[in-house]
């Protein structure tokens, strides 16, 4: 999940299937507080190699601004049997249930990361207008809830321990020959 302020903040939640990253833009970032309905938006596939990136888009490039690596981790996606959900181990059969659950809807994983932990769904819902496709993040209740988490209070990089303003100035010292 990268943390970046392009025209406004907000937070990019990407999760690998079949070798790209479908992503989402959630404008209050992730939380794991299970009353709180996070609106993420689709933002179109990202390569893989951008899951590593951390540093500055340069003027004038859509984007503009810091990137900071957030979180990182791995996820699986998870399948419900009789009100229970498991986690997906078999890559294969991950890949086809987060492109099902997608692709329907409704995709239910479980997060192993540095600083997001546990259960989530991916729901569509009704979205923001005729063009405009909309998503809610869900936390789902287990042992990494936490009432009130707000993602903003955790602003250091999962890579790098680096601030966005200390990612800020490291591009702009690069860009004028300073580094």
């Amino acid at each position: 999940m990268h943390k970046h302020r392009a025209r406004s903040l907000h937070y990019d939640l990407r999760l690998e299937a079949h070798g790209v990253m479908p992503s989402w833009s959630v404008p209050k970032g992730p939380s794991l507080d299970p009353s709180a309905r996070r609106l993420a938006i689709p933002a179109g596939p990202h390569e893989l190699e951008y899951r590593r990136f951390e540093g500055v888009i340069p003027g004038g490039s859509y984007g503009a601004s810091a990137v900071m690596i957030w979180d990182q981790g791995t996820y699986a996606p998870e399948v419900e049997t009789s009100g229970t959900r498991r986690a997906v181990k078999d890559r294969d059969e991950a890949d086809e249930v987060a492109v099902s659950g997608l692709r329907e809807g409704n995709l239910k994983f479980v997060l192993f990361g540095q600083k997001l932990k546990g259960s989530f769904a991916l729901v569509r819902t009704k979205g923001l207008g005729p063009s405009r496709e909309a998503w809610l993040v869900i936390k789902y209740r287990d042992s990494y809830c936490r009432a009130g988490y707000d993602a903003n209070d955790y602003d250091l990089s999962a890579e790098t321990g680096r601030s966005p303003t200390k990612i800020l100035q490291a591009g702009l010292d690069r860009t004028q020959g300073y580094l």
